[in-house]
C-alpha cells in the first residue's frame, strides 16, 4: 500500500498556518494606516479583498490537510482550485498594484505569501495526479479481480 500523500505539501501547508496570522496582522496594520490616504474604490477593495482572503485561507488550509494526509482527491482537488483561483490572483493584485501605495514591510509578507501559493500550486498539482492515477489504477485491479472471480472456470 504506497503512501500518496506529499511531504513538501504538507510542510508548506504547515508552515503557511503559522505564517498566515502573521501575514494577516501586518496587513491589516499597514492597511489602517494608509487607510486615509486611498481612494475610495481601493478603500473597498482592499476590505473586501482582507474578508475574502481570510476567509478562504481557513477553508484551503483545512482542504489542503485533508486532502493531502487522507489522500482524499475531492478535497485536494478543492484546495487546489482555491489556491489557483482566488487566492493568487488576489495576493498578485496586492503585490503589483501600485495605486495601493504598497509599504516595503507589506510587499515583503506579499512576497512571501505569493512564493507559498506558487509551490502549493505546483506541488499540489502533481500530487493530486498521482493520487488520480493511482486509485484509478486501484479501481480497475479491483474490477478485474472481481470478473475473474464471476468467469465460470473451463471445465463449467
Amino acid at each position: 500500500c504506497e503512501i500518496l500523500s506529499s511531504l513538501p505539501l504538507q510542510m508548506s501547508l504547515y508552515f503557511n498556518v503559522y505564517f498566515f496570522p502573521f501575514w494577516w496582522l501586518i496587513t491589516v496594520a499597514i492597511l489602517y494606516l494608509k487607510y486615509p490616504v486611498l481612494s475610495d474604490y481601493y478603500k473597498f477593495i482592499l476590505v473586501t479583498i482582507m474578508i475574502l482572503v481570510s476567509l478562504t485561507e481557513l477553508i484551503r488550509l483545512y482542504l489542503g490537510y485533508v486532502g493531502n494526509l487522507l489522500e482524499k482527491v475531492p478535497e485536494l482537488a478543492g484546495f487546489w482550485l482555491l489556491t489557483l483561483l482566488p487566492q493568487l490572483p488576489v495576493i498578485l493584485f496586492l503585490l503589483f498594484n501600485e495605486g495601493l501605495k504598497i509599504h516595503s514591510l507589506e510587499r515583503a509578507v506579499h512576497i512571501v505569501f505569493a512564493a507559498f501559493l506558487s509551490f502549493q500550486v505546483i506541488v499540489a498539482f502533481f500530487t493530486l495526479k498521482r493520487m488520480v492515477n493511482t486509485l484509478a489504477t486501484r479501481f480497475r485491479l479491483t474490477e478485474f479481480h472481481r470478473l475473474e472471480e464471476q468467469r465460470p472456470g473451463p471445465g463449467a
